[in-house]
């Protein structure tokens, strides 16, 4: 700090030029005219004489650019965050819920097959996880037909095909809408 400094006061409201200076000790002459002693610490230097108009201006601009910079910050998470969601898997091939099917009829395997489903789906719902992914196989399409109707009675769901390089056509995914009310 320097004498002709221009400076202001912390915490208080009170400006002025640096007229002496000894040791840590300031000595400011206000707008006014009079001199007051402060401690340089509590003293901030400012380049220029400014009102308090262009202080909390440049202030809100600083908020606003500070602000601006976190969003893009938290939107590059966000961005990051939604390509690298957990996918919950569901495979509903029989083989992987049961471990004989020799004496049983089709009709009790698609019972089976969508209990564990609907089963599922709620656990997905409770637990807020968002994307499931039913693995349900080619086949005749009698099983998929099934799992399009359990989905279309829920209003918080949509549901397409999944990715098709990583499970062929024999695949839906499950997109679930949290904040549905």
């Amino acid at each position: 700090m320097k004498i002709g400094s221009y400076v202001i006061v912390l915490d208080e409201d009170i400006k002025g030029h640096v007229v002496h200076k000894k040791g840590n000790v300031v000595t400011i002459e206000t707008p006014d005219g009079l001199f007051m002693e402060f401690d340089e610490r509590e003293l901030i230097k400012i380049d220029s004489e400014i009102s308090k108009y262009d202080m909390v201006r440049m202030d809100v601009d600083k908020v606003i650019t500070d602000k601006g910079d976190a969003k893009k910050q938290v939107q590059k998470i966000e961005t990051k965050t939604k390509k690298q969601l957990p996918v919950m898997e569901v495979d509903l091939h029989i083989g992987q819920l049961v471990k004989h099917t020799k004496y049983m009829e089709s009709h009790d395997m698609l019972n089976i097959q969508l209990d564990t489903a609907e089963r599922q789906l709620e656990y997905a719902i409770a637990k807020r996880i968002q994307r499931v992914v039913f693995i349900h196989g080619v086949g005749e399409g009698v099983l998929r037909a099934s799992l399009e109707a359990l989905f279309r009675r829920y209003d918080n769901i949509t549901y397409y095909d999944a990715d098709y390089q990583k499970y062929g056509r024999g695949a839906t995914e499950v997109y679930i809408f949290q904040n549905v009310k």
